[in-house]
Formats: structure tokens, C-alpha cells, sequence
């Protein structure tokens, strides 16, 4: 069926957006999936929640091959017509194979994931998979700094820009991330 991308920094409404689709889905009466990572469980073990406490039932997937089998099944098992992943930027690259192979199945699928992480450099799995979408919706958010365009996610610590040698992935929450437009997004090298 379709690939559809929701991309941009966080506090840009991914989550907002993929709840939005697949609710608009399920007026249509199209039987819907969302599958979450095992590693977000920042407000729920199995919702999909916005920062502002919006949520959705899901299926919390392992972050490994494992992990991405049992969506395929899940998904073939249950007979959905459309199924959304929230935070793709977590799941190895092989759920691209999977989610190509639904939207193949005429399956309709929307995921979520973030433009950038907080060095400013593309996540591999959203340089590989957002060439291959059907449809791209790039979201933008508010600066914290200057209130411009935050197109950037900022990692704090101790109230500082974070260093680029600290990991990549850390699950956090406003206490520790906020928006940046290009102008206001630092990291400490």
C-alpha cells in the first residue's frame, strides 16, 4: 500500500501525528496495529504517549531481529490493514525489510522517527528509510532558546549542552532534551 514518514526533532508532534493517522484510519474502519521499542517507556510500558499525555494502545516490540520478526507476525496474525511504529530511530535497520514487505502486502504503514539526534547527524535508519517512503511529513517544533523554528533536538546535562563523545541513545524527556532552531543548537565537542 504506503510508506509514510513522520519525521523532525522531538516536541514536533511525531507521536501527535501518528495517533492523529491511525485514529482517521480507524474511522475508515480499518483494523490498526501501533508497535512501540521495548527502550520507551518514558510515560507508559504500553501506550504510545505524547509529552502532553495523549496516548494509544500498542504492542511493545524488542529492539532486535527478534523483535522485528514478531511485528511480521503480529501484524499477519491480527489481519491489520494499517499499523504505525513509533521511534523507528531505536529499531535496527532490518525493520526496513519488514515494514517494505508490508506496505508491499498492501499494508498502509506510518512511522515516526527523529530527523536528527542531538550531534545534529542523521540516524542511519532514517537516512535509509526516508528515501523510500511514499510520503514524507517533516514537522518542525519551537525553539527553546529563541522561539524561531526548532528543527534540532538539544541534549542537556547539568543544564549544558551535552559533549559529542556522550552515546546516542538516551531515552529522556524535557528534563533532558529540548527543541533548536540551527542558530541556538549546540554540542560541546
Amino acid at each position: 500500500m504506503t510508506l509514510e514518514v513522520i519525521t523532525g526533532p522531538m516536541f514536533s508532534g511525531k507521536s501527535t501525528e501518528l495517533i492523529r493517522a491511525v485514529k482517521r484510519e480507524g474511522y475508515a474502519k480499518k483494523k490498526i496495529g501501533v508497535f512501540k521499542p521495548s527502550i520507551d517507556s518514558r510515560y507508559s510500558e504500553d501506550n504510545v504517549v505524547t509529552h502532553d499525555g495523549l496516548k494509544y494502545p500498542t504492542f511493545v516490540i524488542p529492539i532486535n531481529d527478534d523483535g522485528i520478526k514478531l511485528i511480521y507476525d503480529i501484524v499477519k496474525r491480527e489481519n491489520f490493514d494499517v499499523i504505525g511504529v513509533d521511534e523507528i530511530q531505536f529499531f535496527p535497520t532490518s525493520i526496513i525489510d519488514v515494514i517494505e514487505k508490508l506496505a508491499d502486502e498492501k499494508i498502509k504503514v506510518i512511522v515516526t522517527g527523529l530527523n536528527l539526534n542531538f550531534r545534529g547527524e542523521p540516524f542511519e535508519i532514517m537516512s535509509t528509510i526516508l528515501p523510500r517512503a511514499d510520503n514524507i511529513i517533516h514537522l518542525s517544533a519551537v525553539c527553546a532558546t529563541c522561539g524561531g523554528r526548532g528543527t534540532r533536538t538539544q541534549r542537556i546535562v547539568n543544564g549544558k549542552p551535552a559533549r559529542y563523545d556522550t552515546p546516542v541513545i538516551v531515552v529522556g524527556g524535557q528534563e533532558m532534551y529540548e527543541a533548536r532552531c540551527r542558530e541556538h543548537h549546540e554540542v560541546i565537542r
